[in-house]
């Protein structure tokens, strides 16, 4: 009560002295009092903003009082809105161009709209790193596996009616920049056997190619050397390179319009329950079913555990990581729980280089037979090349920093050798990606593990995840949902044949 005298006389007091009147000079120095224009007269306005002040205080304490109150909503602790969700149906572990493939078709199948929740944890949605957008881009048929052979079939058919896929409404239509001018592999003498039992391959799959000799490629491309060239395989249709941004965007844009969440964060562990069964050889095995995923986020140590019923590992040079997380390799040795996944990241450079003599519009994607690369970049006269290294001279993975001694010495001399223009080149910039590479026979491996029942592979496509993108996504998705393949049968590129240690070998590797 007092408090409240108090303020009354203080405005009173106010009031006083902003309404005080001119008085005579001489009395208005004697009293002590500046004197005040005469259209200064604030008073009321004054005193009316004093008592808004104050209340908006009061009030804002009250509502703190009642957040506080017990059955409020009210926390002491700021809510993370970028934290995945406590309960979803599948997490897909890795947001690249697979992942948002295996979502999009996860939900382009689902009986019910919105009835399957899927959730697809990134930890670098920045993806400075990822290996999709980081790669070449190129598009072909030509392996010799029939497997693959298949999926680049069916992926090209998906990349042709793209917009139907996956166009979204009022939303700018899906442009990829593709580039039909095909891929063109060299053998040599001590090769051409093999590119010939390739080439039959493809043509029994149903792949539109053609085999050239020395003379006939010389005629369709005078620019190239053939001297030491014995052999040719150039792709006729469905062949080619494209923009790895624009499809990877298309997947994650449709997936999201159809109610995919996306959580930047990165998986550090599961929740799983296990139990034990003897097989008839009489060894004991340990058979684990996840239960949660433990989501942490970028930055900090906060993390989010997230209860689901399927974990996709799509996290492609980091997915034998994500399996150690389950137990898998970790086992005694000789044993099913020994055999980890053989899937670590292998770094290649991507080089771009300046040659206005160089070749034009038709040039394909070449891939010459000392296993160096080259294609165009754009229309003024640039160009991109690479080759993987060899086996015992794979550089170091801790950084994408890249080795540019590594054109001079192992690309430039095989560029210059195969197209006589490029020895007047000139290198603009260059970067570096990771490859999910198969160590045991450098192939896809798409399925459950026999161990964990609920955890399905997509990965090790050691340089050709991209293309084969939008059928390995169907194809999980059938698995998850309908229970096996019914479209694509890749039931050889199950975990069955790492457990049994046979690989099924492609040879077109680049």
């Amino acid at each position: 009560m007092l408090t409240w005298r108090s303020m009354r006389a203080t405005v009173r007091t106010l009031r006083v002295l902003l309404t005080f009147r001119q008085v005579a000079p001489d009395h208005r120095w004697r009293c002590g009092l500046v004197p005040f224009p005469r259209s200064l007269s604030t008073g009321t306005p004054l005193r009316n903003d004093f008592f808004k002040d104050l209340e908006a205080k009061l009030a804002a304490a009250r509502r703190k009082v009642a957040d506080a109150a017990p059955g409020s909503a009210w926390s002491p602790l700021e809510i993370n809105p970028n934290l995945p969700p406590e309960r979803t149906d599948i997490v897909i572990v890795g947001g690249g161009v697979v992942g948002w493939s295996v979502a999009y078709w996860l939900k382009k199948k689902e009986g019910i709209r919105g009835g399957l929740k899927v959730v697809v944890v990134e930890k670098d949605t920045t993806y400075s790193q990822a290996s999709s957008v980081l790669s070449a881009g190129g598009i072909r048929q030509q392996f010799s596996l029939p497997e693959n052979i298949r999926l680049s079939l069916a992926s090209a058919d998906f990349l042709r009616n793209i917009n139907e896929h996956l166009g979204v409404p009022n939303e700018d239509v899906v442009d990829l920049h593709f580039n039909h001018a095909g891929y063109m592999f060299l053998a040599s003498h001590k090769g051409a056997h093999v590119l010939e039992e390739n080439y039959k391959t493809q043509k029994a799959a149903g792949a539109q190619v053609s085999l050239l000799s020395p003379t006939q490629l010389q005629e369709k491309f005078p620019w190239m050397n053939t001297h030491d060239v014995a052999l040719a395989s150039y792709g006729l249709e469905n062949e080619g390179w494209l923009d790895p941004w624009s499809l990877l965007n298309a997947f994650r844009r449709k997936a999201l319009s159809m109610g995919v969440v996306q959580c930047c964060g990165e998986v550090t562990g599961f929740k799983f329950t296990s139990n034990e069964a003897t097989t008839e050889d009489g060894e004991r095995l340990e058979l684990r079913r996840i239960k949660s995923v433990q989501v942490r986020m970028p930055r900090s140590l906060e993390y989010q555990p997230v209860e689901c019923a399927v974990v996709v590992n799509a996290a492609g040079p980091f997915s034998a990581k994500v399996a150690r997380m389950l137990g898998v390799g970790l086992g005694p040795r000789d044993t099913l729980a020994g055999i980890p996944l053989p899937v670590e990241p292998r770094k290649r450079f991507v080089y771009v280089f300046h040659c206005p003599e160089g070749p034009g519009l038709d040039t394909p994607f070449l891939i010459d037979h000392s296993g160096v690369y080259f294609r165009r970049e754009g229309l003024g006269g640039n160009y991109i090349a690479g080759k993987s290294p060899d086996e015992g001279e794979e550089p170091d993975v801790a950084d994408l920093h890249v080795d540019h001694q590594f054109f001079q010495d192992q690309i430039w001399p095989e560029l210059a050798h195969r197209v006589p223009a490029f020895e007047k080149l000139k290198v603009r910039s260059a970067w570096a990606g990771y490859y999910d590479y198969n160590t045991l026979d450098q192939n896809g491996i798409v399925g459950a593990h026999p161990l964990v029942s609920n955890m399905y592979f997509a990965t090790g496509f050691s340089g050709h995840g991209l293309q084969h993108s939008p059928a390995v996504g169907r194809a999980v998705a059938e698995l998850i949902l309908d229970g096996g393949f019914t479209t694509l049968d890749l039931s050889r590129l199950g975990f069955r044949r790492i457990a049994e240690r046979e690989p099924l070998l492609e040879s077109n590797i680049i």
